[in-house]
């Protein structure tokens, strides 16, 4: 476990609601003695301008890695970039675009390729998805749920896979519970989130051939910034303060507490370690113990 000071951060992804938070403050758990595990290293995180992906790329500039992030706002790039600089860490190179495409993947693989021409780490922790009734939802938020998470994540893979497998380097997808836990009232996001599991255990196959570790994250609910805005929209209908909602929410999922982006950047640096390199194809869950089944 780290111990130790936290400096600053928080911003939002949720799993079950789309909203547009605004930056929040960066968090970051620091260990006494911060070693330079990953200095000289270049690592990508898409979704890197908020939330868990932006507490990921601190938690990699704070062991002295180069951080990339790309995301679809530059203004919130800059900011995420900014925090994460405040710390004393590497500021991270930004890259905006629409990864929804493969033109916009395709721009994070040139800038990387040529300012840094390697990659040693790619975290897809982009894309968050629509919950709602299955009859009320249209195609297009089927579509745009796959767009993002899913085929950004298949296609900065495919992308950037030769720069992986000559780093002999690490992926990471941040995927979600709700892969395990399907959901009447999450339907997409449980169907992308499973597509993606399935994704990372193939992949792995070939991971396995080109010395590319590849696994992923299944996060719980994680405080963030779009959490706190929806707890904010609960308190404002419910006449409670954001506390209680938020004590609410824990008992309900039957938790001792939220999660925090920091504990998913701590696995998240475990599995890119050279520790976890007999850790292949696997999906771990970073959820309080909230995952009732086995699986």
């Amino acid at each position: 476990m780290l111990r130790g000071s936290i400096v600053h951060l928080r911003r939002g992804n949720v799993r079950n609601c789309r909203l547009h938070a605004a930056p929040v403050a960066l968090r970051i758990l620091k260990e006494p003695r911060m070693e330079q595990t990953f200095a000289g290293k270049v690592v990508v995180v898409s979704g890197g301008s908020r939330g868990i992906g932006q507490g990921i790329a601190a938690a990699f500039a704070a062991r002295g890695a180069q951080t990339v992030l790309a995301a679809s706002s530059l203004a919130n790039l800059h900011l995420a970039a900014d925090a994460i600089a405040r710390t004393g860490a590497l500021r991270p190179e930004v890259v905006a675009g629409d990864l929804r495409t493969e033109a916009g993947c395709k721009a994070v693989l040139e800038v990387v390729a040529a300012k840094f021409a390697r990659c040693d780490v790619l975290v897809n922790s982009a894309g968050a998805t629509r919950a709602g009734a299955f009859l009320d939802l249209p195609d297009a938020a089927w579509q745009d749920g796959f767009a993002l998470k899913f085929f950004g994540c298949v296609n900065l893979c495919r992308l950037f896979w030769p720069l992986l497998k000559d780093a002999q380097g690490h992926v990471v997808n941040i995927i979600g519970g709700a892969a395990r836990t399907p959901d009447a009232g999450f339907l997409i996001g449980g169907s992308v989130n499973a597509a993606m599991h399935n994704f990372t255990k193939g992949l792995s196959g070939l991971g396995k051939r080109d010395g590319v570790n590849v696994n992923a994250i299944l996060p719980g609910l994680t405080e963030t910034g779009r959490v706190a805005q929806l707890f904010q929209q609960r308190a404002a209908a419910s006449g409670r303060t954001m506390d209680e909602e938020r004590q609410a929410q824990v008992a309900r999922e039957g938790l001792n507490r939220l999660g925090q982006p920091e504990d998913v950047a701590a696995l998240a640096i475990f599995l890119c370690s050279e520790a976890a390199r007999h850790i292949q194809g696997t999906a771990i869950a970073v959820d309080g113990g909230g995952t009732p089944g086995l699986y």
